[in-house]
């Protein structure tokens, strides 16, 4: 049985006991994961997802975390400038061994979703957060609203810089 799976804006046909390198994932060396994202599973009938597979999944062990080879990264200008400029990198990757592929029942199976590291997961409690502060900037407005019901004066506005220094000349 085989399956395609999507991370890290790839697309990788694996198979149990497969060794992969892909982007970096939010987990330690040991724990197992799940990738959701089943393009298609393969095997005694072949099943296409549109675009995913429902209730398919892929789960992995995580073996290690590594950097890939360094890659060099050479600009020379030529002619008057006579600059030239080395820049290096290294990717951060997560070595994986694929488990199991499940056709059915991944979203029972209980197992860590495969999320990777820079994703970042927003709570509930945050635009509850955001409510009250823009009721409070509402009220000053309505304060000053009654004021001018009332019959107070408005309270004259500060002159422009530009008018400012006109006038002193």
């Amino acid at each position: 049985m085989f399956a395609v799976l999507k991370t890290g804006g790839k697309q990788y046909r694996v198979q149990a006991g497969d060794v992969l390198r892909v982007e970096r994932l939010a987990a330690e060396a040991g724990e197992k994961v799940q990738f959701n994202e089943v393009l298609m599973v393969g095997g005694d009938s072949l099943v296409v997802g549109a675009p995913l597979v429902a209730g398919a999944g892929v789960q992995a062990e995580v073996i290690d975390q590594i950097k890939g080879e360094k890659v060099i990264h050479y600009v020379k200008r030529r002619r008057k400038h006579s600059s030239q400029r080395t820049k290096g990198h290294r990717q951060q990757l997560t070595l994986l061994r694929v488990t199991d592929i499940l056709a059915e029942g991944a979203d029972k199976s209980g197992v860590k979703a495969a999320i990777g590291s820079g994703t970042k997961v927003e709570t509930s409690e945050a635009p509850a957060a955001k409510k009250p502060a823009a009721k409070k900037a509402a009220a000053p407005k309505a304060s000053a609203k009654a004021a001018a019901e009332d019959g107070a004066e408005k309270p004259k506005r500060a002159p422009r810089k530009k008018a400012a220094a006109k006038a002193e000349e």
